[in-house]
């Protein structure tokens, strides 16, 4: 039987309900974060934990319970659904209250987390992605990792009907990253990737990437770079921390162009392996 937590609450998810009047439901006025979990361990706790509370703030939305009520319930989640390889889910929205634009300070946030099975990322990681260049259509605070990703679910559904594994994205003609992934691009072993600004969200692998090139005497660029620097670059990947490090063979869409699957991404999923929890 799998199980969900609601609230501190570990139950069966056929027992698991929406209230009408959750402000999640209404608005996607919430935030999530998704952590990977390897061998019964959870990656990268720390980082997405800080994440969240960053996005908890930004919204002005309270933490329900301490951080540290928080890690166990995951923990006990990971346990109850015997998560040896998978993904953990967990959200808080803002609350219940009756719908209204403006929202009051007195709601109890609601906090939600379910497990998934990690998919086989074989194939990606080593053959490559294509992916489908579009306009950026989402609002102006893609740093708040926010529940309200509609946005993302367009662009998304955008590229998979163009057979196309991801949506890479660009504002105006300036590349700012995938509908659910970061970008690197790879010129002269030197790795671009967008500034962590409000027009990114931060990705925790993102971040894991560019300490682990800098450790290992790769150069990195956080600056903003126009779209027909793609037709330039050497290598290509996106990162996220369902698909770790996937390589991009193609673009398609507003500009076509393909790449090799080079060294300085094969090395880099390489290092990214050793980082990760083993039994």
């Amino acid at each position: 039987m799998e199980y969900i937590i609601q609230n501190e609450t570990l139950i069966p998810k056929k027992e698991a309900t929406v209230n009408l009047d959750d402000r999640g439901y209404y608005f996607g006025d919430g935030v999530y974060e998704v952590v990977k979990v390897y061998d019964g361990s959870p990656f990268a706790m720390d980082e997405h934990i800080a994440r969240l509370l960053s996005s908890l703030n930004k919204l002005d939305i309270p933490l329900a319970f301490s951080k540290e009520k928080l890690v166990e319930l995951i923990h006990s989640l990971i346990e109850k659904n015997s998560i040896e390889n998978g993904l953990v889910y967990f959200q808080f929205t803002r609350g219940v209250e009756p719908r209204n634009h403006l929202y009051t300070r007195e709601s109890t946030p609601v906090f939600t987390a379910f497990t998934q099975a990690a998919q086989n990322l074989e194939d990606i990681q080593k053959n490559g992605i294509d992916v489908w260049l579009t306009d950026d259509i989402r609002w102006l605070r893609c740093d708040i990792k926010t529940i309200n990703l509609l946005g993302n679910v367009m662009v998304k559904r955008e590229a998979s009907d163009n057979n196309c594994h991801e949506a890479i994205l660009h504002r105006s003609g300036t590349i700012t990253e995938g509908s659910s992934s970061n970008l690197f691009l790879v010129k002269d072993k030197v790795l671009y990737t967008h500034p962590a600004t409000n027009l990114i969200l931060n990705g925790i692998t993102r971040q894991l990437i560019i300490d682990l090139a800098k450790r290992h005497n790769y150069s990195v660029v956080e600056e903003p770079f126009p779209v027909d620097v793609l037709e330039h670059a050497d290598e290509a990947f996106i990162s996220s921390t369902s698909v770790e490090i996937a390589p991009i063979k193609a673009v398609k869409g507003q500009l076509s162009t393909t790449f090799e699957i080079g060294q300085v991404t094969q090395d880099l999923q390489l290092k990214f392996k050793e980082l990760l929890p083993k039994a």
